[in-house]
């Protein structure tokens, strides 16, 4: 995802429960839209099975406001044409069953609604005042035009069949079943999509388009879907998805989805994941390709954040800090090693600049999910993966990655079990430093100092952490032309190193390998 900040204001705090009672199987969403009022009409069946005992179960549907008269009305909800009772809260629906559903056992319920969405689904108008319909699900905005369990534990398979105007072409997760002219100018489309996803990125969007095939990579078709009065900038800047996609293919495992859309959209985030239908803020084409980290950040989520999921948000960073790194990664393939150094400086002072105004660490059980879309998530997760990839040298750390992502691709996954599948890649003891980077919200803060022993042909080096907490690091410096590393484990470090001649500085972390700050000094 690319941060939009202007989120932060617009989205609320709640702590929203994530219902453990159901773990669904299949949505099948039927909408109807139109261009004379934002009313949407609904029929959601759900296919769930049960976790546990019960007589009830909820699932997350925002209410009607009185105030605003924004909200969804639950109409029916029915199994096999049969009345349940329900009762319906701020935020979510609670259905009641007449007899207790056993644990392990599958139901299909039906329920139909109408509203006006207060968020969720963007109802408005393009930049060229063109009426638009865009979902917009992070991280739980997806209850607002759909009941669903919001949570990105509890992935399912979606299917989304669309009644609207026939003007709009639809796009979705998936692939096309049915395209169908209804009368009165209005059109039936259905997508289907057969791998599970979390609601976080099950979308629909509905605009007038320009749709260019720009070909398949390992027989997966790339699409752009552009904005008619954008289309040469749209489908220039788009192209480039053709390459990104080979690389991940190639170096990180198969692409799980049986298409990938890049589509240009009216939404609140610069840049959004959905599953094989990435979506993308309307002001962020430029026509000379300078979006290209932006499409690699998104599509590096297809395989991280979609396909291998965080069990919670405060594993947030398995998503965004991989997104980050993994378009370091593409750049550094295609650019060289000094355009990802140059990337992680700047990634490295923006997370330090961040730590300057929090007390949580990267892992933040926080229930105010758009605050983790910050430096820590993102560039400081980055900076986790590249010292690991460090630390073990680029055999280990790949052969891990693509361990990780093949056991839990489809899966949810949180960071012990990244940790597991490093620690027997690399038959390591990674809990200090996972605790060190991940878990504490300290960074080193290097106090060095350096003097030259003209007579005895060397210089002492001294590295003082000013930090509380003393950390575990390797430090390189650069002497003159020479690299050396200095192994800093206590508050007050101390090494010599024989030197012919007095260098004019001593430059810490020439090669771009520690999360840290501070400088060198001569002391005399």
């Amino acid at each position: 995802m690319k941060r939009s900040f202007a989120i932060l204001l617009l989205l609320s705090n709640h702590l929203f429960a994530q219902h453990e009672k159901i773990d669904v199987q299949q949505y099948q969403f039927e909408l109807n839209v139109n261009d004379t009022t934002d009313i949407i009409r609904g029929k959601a069946t759900i296919r769930f099975k049960a976790l546990q005992q019960s007589d009830n179960i909820s699932f997350d549907l925002i209410g009607v406001d009185q105030k605003s008269g924004k909200g969804m009305k639950v109409i029916s909800i029915k199994e096999d044409n049969s009345d349940l009772k329900f009762q319906s809260q701020t935020d979510n629906i609670t259905i009641n069953f007449q007899k207790q559903v056993e644990s392990g056992r599958e139901k299909t319920i039906t329920i139909t609604y109408e509203g006006i969405p207060a968020d969720g689904l963007i109802i408005a108008k393009n930049k060229f005042g063109h009426r638009t319909i865009f979902a917009d699900n992070w991280p739980t905005r997806a209850r607002h035009w759909i009941p669903c369990n919001d949570t990105p534990a509890d992935k399912a398979r979606v299917s989304f069949t669309v009644i609207a105007p026939d003007h709009y072409q639809v796009i979705s997760n998936g692939l096309i079943k049915e395209e169908t002219n209804l009368p009165n100018h209005i059109k039936l489309t259905q997508y289907e999509e057969s791998v599970e996803l979390p609601t976080k990125v099950m979308v629909i969007g509905l605009a007038d388009f320009a749709v260019q095939h720009s070909g398949d990579v390992d027989c997966v078709p790339v699409y752009s879907w552009i904005y008619p009065e954008d289309f040469a900038k749209g489908f220039y800047d788009y192209a480039v998805a053709k390459d990104i996609l080979t690389w991940f293919i190639t170096n990180v495992g198969p692409y799980s989805y049986k298409k990938l859309a890049n589509v240009q959209s009216t939404t609140r985030f610069g840049g959004m994941e959905n599953a094989s239908a990435i979506f993308y803020g309307e002001e962020t084409l430029s026509g000379n390709g300078s979006n290209e980290p932006l499409l690699a950040h998104e599509i590096a989520h297809q395989w991280f954040g979609n396909t291998v999921t965080e069990k919670s948000f405060e594993h947030l960073w398995l998503s965004e800090g991989f997104a980050t790194y993994y378009t370091d990664l593409y750049l550094e393939g295609k650019y060289g090693k000094a355009k990802l150094d140059e990337r992680l400086r700047d990634e490295r002072d923006k997370a330090i600049k961040f730590s300057k105004r929090t007390n949580a660490p990267v892992i933040n059980p926080t229930s105010d999910y758009v605050s983790l879309l910050n430096a820590f998530s993102y560039q400081k997760g980055a900076w986790v993966l590249h010292m690991l990839r460090r630390k073990l040298g680029d055999d280990i750390f790949w052969k891990a990655i693509k361990e990780y992502y093949g056991a839990y691709r489809g899966k949810n996954a949180n960071t012990d079990d990244l940790r597991a599948i490093f620690e027997k890649a690399s038959a390591k003891d990674l809990k200090p430093f996972f605790q060190q980077w991940l878990y504490t919200k300290e960074h080193p803060v290097l106090d060095v100092s350096w003097k030259y022993d003209a007579k005895k042909k060397e210089i002492a080096v001294t590295v003082l952490q000013q930090q509380t907490k003393v950390f575990d690091f390797p430090l390189q410096i650069k002497i003159g032309t020479e690299i050396k590393q200095i192994d800093v484990r206590d508050a007050k470090t101390v090494v010599t190193f024989p030197c012919s001649a007095k260098p004019d500085a001593v430059l810490l972390d020439p090669e771009v390998n520690l999360f840290f700050e501070g400088n060198s000094k001569e002391v005399k």
